[in-house]
């Protein structure tokens, strides 16, 4: 963030004391932040711990259903609001006009929004009376949108993080309080980059609550002209184009690896999935694509270089060298 200007908006509030109070906040002192969160995910359940660590009062939290269709690998919102005895409700439309009335009724210094995968509505901004602000698991302006760490894990970054920015009606594009970035190893799985931006996203809000309770946090400006914006990932943007590159395909492997859906393809005509590869020889020529069924098991890619397969399943199952050979009685194997 260092090459961006701060913009010219002013922090939410000064801190206690550091100027006349308003009518509304005469007689209250400094008493403690008050917050409605909307959260989901890992990332929505370690910020609400954040929050009440730093004993921001939390007057509600929301969330939405589980999406049936998905494995569910993460903490539950419910779960951690009945372990910090917070007061939540699951809701399928976040800005149901019987959410706005209650929010409405709470006045919360801030709404905070930790990975809830839906829009929050102008009208339940304008609420929070020191500012809405949003986690959001990539280094914005860049990867703005839905999926930012599968996108880019397939796009081969070798960094990316957690941002916590003010929310505008746009997706990721108000203003930055503060980023935490993480690297991207090269054989790195987006499951186990999501952990990495887990935390970043805890250390994150960690170090910028005092200064949004304060009135202190900076604002910068998201140059969202910049950047890149993604939408979301589905389980048929998971199968393999064998015309690609080794890297480009080792990319999209690790990209939707489990507990993503996988990388789907098919082994001499039959469906499988390819959980986890290395790049051998990036540089080799391009060939026609082919498995050659020994050990270890070796993907030749149309687009050049050779992957070493270090897990494949064929009907839902782990399959092995020889398990390959005996059940198809070839040592290289079409793949597409």
């Amino acid at each position: 963030m260092n090459d961006q200007e701060a913009s010219s908006h002013p922090n939410p509030l000064p801190a206690c004391g550091e100027r006349e109070p308003s009518e509304r906040e005469a007689g209250e002192g400094c008493r403690a932040a008050t917050a409605v969160v909307f959260a989901y995910h890992n990332v929505g359940a370690r910020c609400l711990r954040v929050l009440h660590a730093h004993a921001v009062d939390i007057k509600l939290v929301v969330t939405h259903p589980d999406d049936p269709s998905e494995a569910q690998w993460f903490a539950r919102i419910p779960d951690v609001a009945a372990d910090l005895a917070i007061p939540c409700i699951v809701a399928d439309d976040v800005n149901a006009a019987e959410i706005v009335e209650r929010i409405a009724a709470l006045g919360p210094d801030f709404i905070f929004s930790f990975y809830c995968r839906r829009m929050l509505a102008p009208q339940l901004l304008a609420f929070a009376h020191r500012g809405a602000l949003n986690m959001h698991g990539s280094l914005l302006p860049h990867y703005r949108g839905r999926a930012p760490v599968n996108w880019a894990v397939l796009h081969g970054e070798r960094h990316t993080g957690a941002t916590l920015h003010y929310m505008t009606d746009k997706a990721d594009a108000g203003d930055i309080v503060a980023q935490q970035a993480v690297p991207i190893l090269p054989d790195d799985t987006a499951g186990e980059v999501f952990d990495k931006v887990t935390l970043a996203a805890e250390v994150c809000l960690d170090a910028a609550v005092p200064g949004l309770i304060a009135g202190t946090a900076p604002r910068i400006a998201n140059d969202v002209a910049r950047g890149s914006y993604f939408g979301a990932r589905t389980p048929e943007d998971g199968r393999i184009d064998w015309r690609k590159s080794a890297v480009d395909i080792h990319n999209l492997v690790r990209a939707v690896a489990p507990p993503y859906p996988g990388a789907r393809t098919t082994v001499g005509g039959v469906a499988a999935r390819v959980l986890r590869t290395r790049v051998l020889d990036a540089d080799a020529g391009s060939h026609a694509s082919t498995l050659a069924v020994g050990e270890p098991l070796i993907a030749r890619c149309g687009g050049g270089g050779s992957l070493r397969i270090d897990l494949l399943e064929l009907d839902g199952q782990p399959v092995t060298a020889s398990e390959l050979r005996a059940r198809f009685g070839a040592a290289s194997l079409p793949l597409a």
